[in-house]
């Protein structure tokens, strides 16, 4: 014996023979060929094969590895691409070595596994026709030895199994679920109500049913507690037992073994005591297994069998109490489909031969093809189900009683309600039905514009419970079972216009001159009539135009504002609105001055330029070419304006577009005279005769009227600016008063005049009295001329005094 460890389990090798079978170089040899795994665990399984490096001077090359458990029609079904093994084979192989790694084993795995490869040669393809056969089976707890008290069992247990397992391998025990301890054996007195379980130390997830201690080691199994077969057919009812081997201190042996189906009084009726089954039963039994064979079955035969087994010990009998239910009737078989795409270029479709019961292993099947007999196993493969194919089965001898036949789906019908027209926000039924057997399975899909494919639903009705109008389009439905067939249908949604997406062509700034073109669009079905408007500030509506686009060729300053387009069918309206902002160099400035009319001095004065510009200008003010201000407001401001502020005026308005000028404005200060001054000509001695002429001027805006008035004197001496006075004289020398006068007040100066008597004369100015409004300081100087007749100096005192008088007064 041998033993292989596998990455998660274990397994064993039963048989010491290799297995080799060779022709002309072409062979496959298994390590062994029957192992033995617990439930849970991974089993490796392994070969290794050989084939002639030329065959007909062509090299050989190794195409496909594999193992399989079903072949039919040609077909061998390769582990990797069976659903019921998906994730839990390997194949790793190498070298001419090719192992099977089978994991989280099932029973169901149980089998007899070939492996097979093929070659670029026309003939090269090799199964190793021996194949190793895998038994998968569960541990359980065995009495070996046992001692009854009234209470308790003294015993000692074993984990076991139904084929052989290593006997290197080391347990857990468990009792009530709890881990107790680790052994080949379990030894200890239990209480009759003790449960225990055992695993393989290392894999303790896969531990055995727990084995209630008041059973002390005594069970029946069944195979199967349901078995169908049918008239004239030969059935095999199948279980095994068990019992302690020692039952205080004396060896246990079995006497008896038997099946029946009838009890009374205590008293078990072999069946092969039974006349009604005389020469149609057997008992094939050993190794703690026993098969109930029943040939030539009658519906009659139908009842619930039971085994009974008898020992040397006393209380040693035991019978299985469920028992195995066998009804003999018609087969009524069915045909199941199962289909691989796990490995695309190696797909296939297996049918299997099925009854609601459980019918015998070794029955013989019959599979047909379009009424044609195509196999003869419980299963049949192929590639492709063609729509025009059909298949049943039935059992060999029971012909009579076919399977019903299996085919491809019809092509389908596909109904659409309500039908007529489909408004949106109503309820669709879209509904798929097929004739095929086995049933359709049925699946809605959408193709889209781009042809891309969406899958909605898999049940043969799809709702659209409030249809939108992105829900129009093609659908279609397939049927499948083992083939396929299928069916469109174009749903076509009515609704009123959604709201429409307007653009501006071109997007960013729009310069003035430039073409602009807006468009207008919006989903609607059926299509929407389009109109372009304009609202104005006054909030009157202008329609512009019926089309999608409504083109501005030459935009204007003036076209900027709210444009806004409907869309309208006969299900509705709807409309969108978008701003169309104009971008311009300024237009000329206009400019203002505030306030109106004259403009007095010491007045606030504000000057404003203004121009039209998109984006908003910035100003700047001048006076006559001087910069005076510059910023995005454009006013100008003379807090308290006085006469120098008179002159030409101009602002200039500019943004990234462009500048412009304004027109000049000339700003005129007007104000009351100033204090006036006057002056004596000719200069010098006034001397009595002569002539003498006297001239007021004074700043004045508008300009100023002069009046003369002698002292004393009401009435005006002289009006004008000069004031002439000829063939002087004595009585000329007197005071003299000077009146500037304008619209917006007066002012005066006075001198005194002395005529001299042809010797000296002195010209001195007195009683002077300025306007109240201003605090000019004036300086008068009144000089003596001395002329030749007299001597002396000029009186510096006098000058000096008169000089400081007028600087302290004003």
């Amino acid at each position: 014996m041998s033993v292989t460890a596998a990455a998660s389990g274990f397994v064993v090798l039963l048989l010491t023979v290799t297995v080799v079978q060779c022709e002309n170089g072409w062979d496959v040899s298994y390590t062994s060929t029957e192992i033995c795994a617990f439930r849970g665990s991974t089993v490796d399984i392994t070969c290794t094969y050989t084939y002639p490096s030329t065959v007909n001077n062509h090299d050989t090359t190794v195409q496909e590895t594999f193992w399989f458990i079903k072949e039919s029609n040609g077909i061998h079904v390769d582990l990797r691409t069976d659903p019921e093994y998906s994730g839990r084979v390997e194949n790793l192989c190498g070298n001419n070595k090719c192992t099977l790694r089978i994991s989280n084993l099932t029973e169901s795995d149980s089998a007899v596994y070939k492996f097979r490869f093929t070659t670029n040669q026309p003939t090269g393809s090799l199964t190793g026709s021996a194949g190793v056969t895998l038994s998968v089976t569960d541990l359980h707890v065995q009495v070996s030895t046992s001692e009854k008290s009234e209470y308790n069992n003294k015993a000692e247990l074993r984990c076991q199994s139904s084929c052989r397992l290593p006997d290197h391998l080391n347990y857990v025990w468990y009792k009530y679920k709890q881990k107790m301890k680790e052994g080949a054996t379990y030894s200890d007195t239990f209480h009759r109500t003790t449960s225990v379980s055992c695993a393989v130390k290392g894999h303790e997830d896969f531990r055995s049913p727990s084995m209630l201690m008041s059973q002390n080691g005594w069970s029946v199994s069944y195979t199967s507690t349901e078995i169908c077969a049918f008239r004239g057919s030969t059935v095999d009812i199948n279980c095994t037992y068990t019992y302690p081997s020692m039952l205080n201190h004396r060896d246990t042996t079995v006497q008896e073994t038997f099946w029946f189906i009838k009890e009374s009084n205590g008293i078990h009726v072999d069946l092969r005591t039974d006349p009604e089954y005389s020469g149609r039963v057997e008992n094939l039994c050993g190794n703690n297994k026993c098969t109930l064979r029943i040939s030539n079955l009658r519906e009659s035969d139908s009842a619930v069998y039971k085994f009974r087994f008898t020992t040397n010990q006393p209380t040693g009998s035991f019978t299985g109490s469920a028992g195995v239910t066998l009804s003999v009737t018609d087969p009524q078989l069915q045909v199941h489909v199962r289909r691989s795409t796990a490995n695309p270029s190696s797909t296939w479709t297996e049918l299997t031969c099925h009854s609601r019961c459980q019918l015998p292993d070794h029955l013989s099947y019959v599979w047909y093809n379009n009424n044609k007999p195509v196999g003869r196993k419980k299963y049949f493969h192929f590639r492709h189900f063609n729509a025009e194919d059909s298949y049943h089965c039935a059992i060999e001898g029971q012909e009579r009683f076919p399977s019903p036949t299996v085919y491809a789906p019809k092509p389908p019908s596909v109904s659409v309600s309500p039908s007529g027209e489909i408004m949106e926000g109503s309820s669709v039924n879209l509904t798929c039905s097929s004739d095929a057997n086995p049933a359709a399975k049925y699946t809605w899909y959408k193709r889209s514009g781009d042809k891309q494919v969406q899958r909605l639903s898999e049940e043969t009705q799809f709702v659209l419970s409030s249809i939108r109008s992105s829900d129009s389009g093609e659908y279609y439905c397939t049927a499948e079972n083992e083939n396929t067939a299928s069916k469109r249908v174009l749903i076509n949604v009515k609704y009123a216009p959604k709201p429409p997406s307007v653009s501006v062509s071109p997007s960013g700034e729009i310069m003035e001159g430039s073409s602009v073109t807006l468009t207008c669009s919006s989903d609607a079905n059926p299509a929407a009539n389009y109109t372009w408007y304009k609202r104005s500030g006054d909030k009157q509506v202008q329609r512009l135009s019926e089309e999608t686009q409504f083109v501005l060729s030459s935009i204007r300053s003036s076209d900027s504002g709210e444009y806004y387009c409907t869309a309208e069918n006969e299900l509705g309206r709807s409309s969108a609105k978008i701003f169309i902002t104009v971008t311009y160099a300024p237009k000329p400035p206009s400019v203002s001055v505030s306030p109106s009319g004259e403009i007095m001095e010491g007045s606030l004065v504000t000057l404003t330029c203004s121009s039209d510009a998109n984006p908003a200008a910035n100003y700047t003010w001048y006076k006559e070419n001087r910069t005076l201000l510059q910023g995005p407001e454009g006013v100008y401001r003379l807090s308290s304006i006085s006469s120098g502020d008179s002159g030409v005026y101009s602002c200039k308005s500019e943004n990234q577009y462009g500048r412009i000028n304004s027109t000049s404005l000339h700003l005129d200060v007007q104000y009351a005279p100033k204090p006036p001054s006057v002056s004596v000509s000719p200069s010098g001695e006034i001397m009595e005769g002569s002539s003498v002429t006297l001239t007021c001027s004074s700043d004045a805006n508008p300009a100023a009227n002069y009046t003369w008035y002698k002292e004393d004197e009401d009435s005006p001496t002289a009006s004008g600016q000069i004031f002439t006075i000829t063939d002087i004289t004595a009585e000329h020398g007197r005071k003299y008063q000077c009146e500037a006068q304008n619209t917006h007040g007066r002012s005066n100066t006075t001198l005194h005049l002395t005529v001299g008597a042809g010797d000296c004369s002195t010209l001195t100015f007195t009683d002077y009295t300025p306007p109240t409004h201003t605090h000019t300081p004036l300086s008068f100087h009144c000089t003596r001329t001395l002329n030749h007749q007299y001597s002396g100096f000029p009186d510096v005192t006098a000058v000096y005094q008169a000089h400081h008088i007028a600087h302290e007064q004003y």
